[in-house]
């Protein structure tokens, strides 16, 4: 079925499956697409259903209702993912969110019901590491990154400025999500780039610390997209704490 928020079509993917549904979040220049074959592995290993769908400005997607502020993580999490379920009909989803995606996964499940969260590279607040990869990547965007960006957003300069003008906005290395940890209570499941150019294992450290719920670290080979990265250690391990019976303890962290 198309998948309008507010008058606006999203473009999704919907693999049928059992629930509860896994639901992916894209990073921020992602978009369900460049995704790549991991929903559709995932479903095959989980036999769960599956939804992907790409951010407003982002992918074929309709343009945002209105330009984004430091804040847009925040109202993706509590505006336009709510509404997404509710037109889907999908309930306490499990929430799959990489890099911006695992934020808004995180802000979501502190709020709202969810079933568990998978948060691959997530930022629960700004390292100067992250804003001088942000300001490297601007720095490119002319120089050919655009024209690879053409190929899979229909409007790559609004993906693109969507994502890097508010990360580098004066307002933004204040952005936190800490406040907002405690209150997530289902199991967490926390994958991250040994490599990862956008942050460090502090993001991890301070989730772990926080959260009210178990915790289960995968530490990889890898940089910011494990999952495109080490595909088949990230889908075992997804799907591994996917399907683990509610209250059954956590794996080692690898």
């Amino acid at each position: 079925m198309p998948l309008t928020v507010d008058g606006r079509r999203l473009e999704h993917l919907d693999i049928p499956g059992e629930s509860p549904a896994l639901v992916l979040l894209h990073e921020g220049l992602g978009s369900a697409r460049l995704w790549r074959g991991f929903p559709t592995a995932l479903a095959e290993a989980t036999g769960r259903r599956v939804l992907a769908f790409s951010r407003f400005g982002h992918g074929d997607s309709d343009l945002p209702p209105r330009p984004r502020t430091p804040s847009f993580m925040h109202e993706e999490a509590r505006d336009v993912l709510p509404a997404v379920l509710d037109h889907l009909g999908i309930e306490r989803p499990v929430l799959v969110g990489h890099s911006d995606g695992a934020s808004i996964a995180l802000i979501h499940a502190a709020e709202h019901s969810t079933d568990r969260v998978v948060a691959m590279a997530p930022h629960v607040f700004v390292e100067p590491v992250c804003l001088a990869e942000i300001r490297a990547v601007r720095d490119q965007y002319a120089g050919g990154l655009r024209d690879r960006m053409a190929r899979h957003h229909r409007d790559p300069d609004a993906a693109f400025h969507g994502w890097n003008d508010v990360w580098l906005h004066p307002d933004f290395p204040r952005w936190s999500i800490e406040d907002l940890l405690g209150l997530i209570a289902v199991p967490v499941l926390l994958v991250q780039g040994e490599h990862d150019q956008y942050g460090t294992m502090a993001q991890l450290d301070r989730i772990e610390a926080a959260v009210s719920g178990p915790v289960e670290r995968v530490h990889l080979d890898a940089r910011h997209a494990p999952h495109l990265e080490a595909p088949e250690a990230v889908l075992e391990a997804v799907a591994r704490f996917v399907l683990r019976p509610a209250g059954a303890p956590p794996s080692r962290a690898a």
